[in-house]
């Protein structure tokens, strides 16, 4: 996909984000949790995404788990996945010791983009955007719509499939510049 659109193969640069979906019935207690933020009673998703809404980093924990915790070994994760990894972008949830800790640990910048206190409603915040894309585009997929998944592993699992299955379809449409 990143060759197609004109990028080299290994990204440079993330996004990272979470999102608090509904479980149903099926989903084990001890794997979920109420996000009070959100006031929603299921899972977190936690994603890293590259500049094209790739997606590159993805886990599932109980709802009530920090972004910043959550944040961790998924961040640890990205590097021993993508060592040219150098900057990743975030929102103000991963805010604090995390920033200094990407830096001395993982070797590469964490920048949070941060809304200004002038801003109302909705504002499309530079990069950050990207990533929400890609949880829109998973929240059309019906079986991500809500977490029906006993494991969370198998809700990974799903998450993965589902962006296969974006990535596929995009790479079998022609190009508008009428190259393949």
């Amino acid at each position: 996909m990143r060759e197609r659109e004109g990028r080299a193969v290994e990204p440079t640069a993330g996004i990272i984000d979470a999102q608090s979906v509904k479980a149903a019935a099926t989903v084990p207690a001890d794997s979920r949790g109420y996000d009070g933020g959100k006031q929603i009673n299921g899972r977190k998703r936690h994603i890293i995404t590259d500049c094209l809404g790739l997606l590159l980093v993805v886990a599932v924990t109980a709802a009530n788990v920090g972004d910043r915790e959550a944040a961790v070994p998924l961040l640890q994760r990205l590097r021993r996945l993508h060592r040219d990894m150098c900057l990743v972008w975030a929102d103000g949830g991963y805010t604090g010791g995390l920033v200094d800790w990407c830096r001395q640990k993982l070797a590469f910048a964490l920048e949070v983009v941060k809304r200004t206190d002038d801003m109302e409603g909705f504002v499309v915040l530079p990069r950050r955007w990207v990533v929400e894309r890609t949880l829109s585009w998973l929240m059309q997929s019906r079986r991500l719509c809500r977490d029906y998944e006993t494991l969370t592993a198998t809700s990974e699992a799903m998450i993965l499939f589902s962006m296969i299955t974006r990535m596929s379809r995009r790479l079998a449409r022609p190009r508008a510049d009428g190259r393949h």
